[in-house]
């Protein structure tokens, strides 16, 4: 039997917004990137040792495969270089005529350039009343500093886009003669944080203004200064993601989510959160929900991507055929969310309750007798508990 994808289409009713923070996952998502790493190295050293053309024993040219690639993008700007062997004849001096032109397109890179733009300002007096006039300085992201916002962008750009740390960063501007310490540009970066506040506000409160979200966290690693040079260390911090996606309801919503990130996991941060929030969330099984959910504003929805990710862990590590089939029967789930997207409300209700709470009922049954005939201490009862538990908060 193989297993399903791990990649399912996101519904109304089954959260697959979710995070993984156990330490295993946090290594299974480190392997694939070191071993990205070696591959790319073994590929340099390859290409290296590799001649351009190919031959075989004899020394004949071989024919070379194609390599299939994306063409260009469009968009990109082309330059027409034409390459003529020469102005007339060299046999006979007479003129050409073209019979056709062979043409190879080249991607090329043009480096980026700084500039400094001088903003003059003229005092102007009146020439009848003497009175003096001075047009104002335009507005800037950081007052009083030489900082442009495209620059400003560019760095922000870099450093987390691209994870390029500043002190790096200033070195790519030394090497152009341009003096910007890492920290001045730290600087500049928090100022530029108390700015954004404004839009991360703005995409909380459109978050939070959604019938249902989808909420969970996973961890980070968050870079500590240490005592010294070289004796920086990270820390485990939490990166707690709320998500408003309606785009099975086929309400037009622009789907949207809220990260925040501290360095403990307490449920202090989620009830602060949630302090104004109306209406359905869609949770793992965590006890630091609890309180909101006290407050009777905030009504608890079980997310099944949860329950379908512990089978799926566990059908990776052992084939089970039991565990095969536990994945299958919840993806029958996934199947009546796939047919009831873009339909009305009252469709997709309809279309729930004539086919998933069906599948819901038998799924319960069905893990409830596979739970009577195993361990109770194997992982196998452990997702089959947390699945009955689960299923209550699985239906409106």
């Amino acid at each position: 039997m193989r297993g399903p994808s791990r990649t399912e289409t996101p519904s109304s009713r089954i959260c697959t917004h979710s995070f993984t923070g156990t330490k295993n996952t946090a290594l299974a998502q480190s392997a694939p990137l070191a071993l990205e790493l070696i591959l790319d190295e073994l590929e340099i050293e390859h290409a290296a040792d590799t001649e351009d053309e190919p031959s075989d024993a004899e020394g004949k040219k071989l024919p070379r495969t194609a390599r299939k690639r994306e063409p260009f993008p469009k968009g990109l700007k082309r330059v027409q270089k034409t390459i003529a062997p020469s102005d007339a004849c060299t046999n006979c001096g007479g003129s050409f005529k073209v019979l056709g032109t062979d043409v190879m397109e080249e991607l090329e890179y043009i480096s980026g350039h700084y500039v400094v733009n001088q903003i003059s300002r003229p005092r102007l007096a009146c020439t009848c009343c003497e009175t003096v006039v001075q047009a104002k300085m335009p507005s800037r992201p950081i007052p009083k500093s030489f900082v442009g916002p495209a620059l400003m962008a560019h760095i922000l750009c870099c450093k987390y886009g691209y994870h390029l740390p500043l002190y790096r960063q200033s070195q790519m501007f030394e090497n152009e003669g341009i003096d910007l310490s890492g920290s001045l540009m730290a600087g500049w970066v928090g100022k530029c944080a108390k700015l954004l506040e404004r839009v991360s506000d703005a995409i909380r409160d459109h978050v939070f203004e959604a019938q249902a979200i989808f909420i969970d966290d996973t961890t980070v690693k968050l870079l500590q200064k240490g005592n010294g040079k070289g004796k920086n260390k990270t820390k485990t911090a939490r990166l707690w993601a709320y998500v408003r996606d309606e785009t099975a309801w086929a309400r037009g919503v622009p789907p949207a989510v809220w990260y925040q990130i501290y360095t403990s996991r307490g449920a202090e941060h989620p009830n602060r959160h949630l302090a104004t929030y109306e209406g359905f969330a869609h949770v793992d099984a965590d006890a630091k929900y609890n309180n909101a959910y006290g407050t009777g504003r905030v009504k608890e929805m079980a997310c099944i991507a949860h329950v379908r990710r512990a089978f799926f862990d566990l059908y990776q590590s052992t084939k089970l055929p039991v565990v095969g089939e536990a994945i299958l029967r919840i993806k029958k789930l996934y199947d009546v969310e796939t047919q009831a997207r873009v339909l009305p409300a009252s469709e997709r209700v309809a279309l729930r309750q004539e086919y998933g709470k069906p599948i819901l009922d038998d799924l319960k049954v069905w893990l409830q007798e596979q739970l009577d005939m195993i361990s109770g201490k194997t992982p196998l009862a452990k997702a089959n508990r947390y699945a009955l538990a689960r299923s209550p908060k699985a239906r409106p």
